[in-house]
């Protein structure tokens, strides 16, 4: 190797990994390098959140060799790859729920005083540190439960920091964070590449890609595909051997006169149960009609999932103001209440909150409308799969079958089960919370083209999404929020990045 060569610190060297009925890693190979970032592309189900777990010891069974700093190793378990100096952030969230933020950072290597006991004060200084450098304002004493999914996000980023690890694995870190910040992550990012950490970055988002990325390797299907600098390739090129098309191929919304209104929301107000006289929503107002998708945008806290929640009947008593439904006035006081008014809400948290993980596929699918699977007042298995088969392959859920549980999916593919089972309860408006959060490309196309089906359809959409790319490409009018209130509003030829974004940031008048 030549001096100007950079230092190999971790390779995998043909890997294969099996699991019940798919091959989910086929002879794959990747080289990551000391102050580098190797970015890995590819769909879901490509087989880049496999060959990450078998790198951080989640997975030691395998074909195939790894090398860390040109030893090979077989990590036993997390453990023992964190003690040899790799770290990894996962797409979905392994944290305890019940445990604050300092008890999660530190959790099974906690620092001991001179009696041999956990040392609580130098945790907290050093989680107090860590959040510091994160910019993020929470009390370490902060439950996990308490915090909304960018906000754990962001926990479990100060836990891999505070590993100190020579390779730093981050699987779609970005997900649930807002710009300022993923700006934050990036900056924390470039600080690591200096003290000569390997950085592996999996991510859908191309523009993340092109700022960081000093290497990329490309997986489909399980397969390697290339792995170059990304000086030698292009995003055009990335897309292309990710999906196998063009990406001139992807999503065009159709344009559509919108029909009668569906949906009514007057001087909407949400009070804040934890502050007296405060209110998370306020003074919000807005239409959607059938055959449209309004987009909501805003930063975090900026209370879009709170809206989403309300109109589903989360809050009951705590929301004030006047909800109509094809302009009839409704008491949407539960969820309950909502889904027979015709509403139906991908949440935010599809794996804790839009799926039971253990249940199969059909049994997901099924679940919001099992009363339409009775016969005799039980439950027609026949009926169930023969409905839920359909709905599987409707949506292209990518499955060896439909008694395949919802954990063993991937992200895209479990995002469809959750609009499979709302489609079939027959809604008449459907609430999307980030639907595309921690998803490919092709999967990412796949449901604007239903989103954009279903207004074809005369269905009313309320999509929320913090991407801005996906929010003018999709919507037909859009809302910004900030800091509970509706900041901006938006008809599509005032669409662009610049005017939402200043519509969501706060005043600093």
């Amino acid at each position: 190797m030549e001096k100007s060569d950079p230092e190999i610190v971790l390779e995998a060297r043909h890997i294969s990994k099996q699991f019940p009925g798919v091959l989910a890693l086929d002879d794959v190979s990747l080289k990551v390098y000391a102050g580098k970032v190797n970015a890995i592309v590819g769909e879901n189900g490509a087989g880049k959140s496999t060959l990450m777990n078998i790198l951080s010891g989640v997975y030691p069974d395998y074909q195939g060799e790894v090398l860390l700093c040109g030893r090979p190793v077989r990590f036993s378990g997390t453990a023992d790859a964190q003690r040899q100096g790799i770290a990894m952030i996962h797409q979905e969230l392994n944290l305890i729920p019940y445990l604050d933020i300092t008890q999660n950072i530190f959790l099974g290597r906690e620092p001991l005083n001179n009696l041999g006991l956990i040392d609580h004060n130098k945790m907290k200084r050093e989680t107090l540190d860590l959040l510091e450098r994160l910019h993020f304002d929470e009390s370490p004493e902060s439950l996990i439960n308490d915090l909304r999914p960018g906000q754990q996000q962001i926990v479990e980023i100060a836990k891999a920091l505070s590993l100190n690890a020579r390779v730093l694995i981050m699987d779609e870190p970005t997900s649930s964070l807002s710009e300022k910040e993923a700006g934050i992550l990036f900056r924390l990012i470039r600080e690591l590449l200096e003290n000569k950490v390997g950085v592996v970055y999996i991510t859908h988002k191309m523009d993340e890609i092109t700022l960081l990325a000093d290497y990329v390797t490309v997986l489909r299907d399980g397969c390697f595909i290339e792995a170059c600098p990304l000086e030698q390739t292009s995003v055009d090129e990335l897309v292309r051997k990710m999906v196998g098309r063009e990406r001139k191929d992807f999503f065009t919304k159709k344009q559509r006169r919108p029909g009668k209104c569906m949906l009514e929301v007057r001087d909407l107000c949400l009070r804040d149960a934890l502050h007296d006289g405060k209110y998370r929503l306020k003074d919000i107002s807005f239409e959607v009609y059938s055959g449209e998708v309004l987009g909501i945008y805003g930063l975090m806290g900026a209370g879009r999932t709170d809206l989403m929640e309300a109109l589903f009947g989360y809050y009951g008593r705590k929301l004030e103001g006047q909800v109509s439904i094809e302009g009839r006035q409704v008491q949407l006081n539960s969820t309950n209440t909502a889904v027979a008014e015709g509403l139906a809400l991908i949440p935010e948290d599809r794996k804790s909150e839009g799926l039971i993980l253990d249940m199969s596929i059909e049994q997901n699918t099924t679940l919001a409308s099992l009363k339409d699977f009775l016969k005799y007042g039980l439950l027609s298995f026949k009926k169930e799969r023969t409905k839920a088969e359909e709905m599987r392959s409707k949506l292209k859920v990518k499955s060896y079958s439909g008694q395949q549980l919802a954990s063993q999916l991937s992200g895209g593919n479990q995002q469809k089960v959750v609009l499979s089972k709302w489609l079939l309860t027959n809604p008449k408006i459907i609430l999307l919370d980030e639907p595309t959060r921690g998803i490919d490309i092709r999967s990412k196309n796949e449901i604007y083209e239903l989103m954009d089906d279903l207004a074809g359809q005369g269905l009313a959409i309320v999509m929320v999404s913090s991407e801005l790319p996906e929010i003018l490409a999709v919507s037909d009018r859009i809302i910004c929020l900030c800091e509970g209130r509706i900041s901006g509003r938006f008809e599509r030829d005032e669409f662009s990045g610049e005017a939402l974004l200043k519509a969501a940031l706060p005043d600093k008048a």
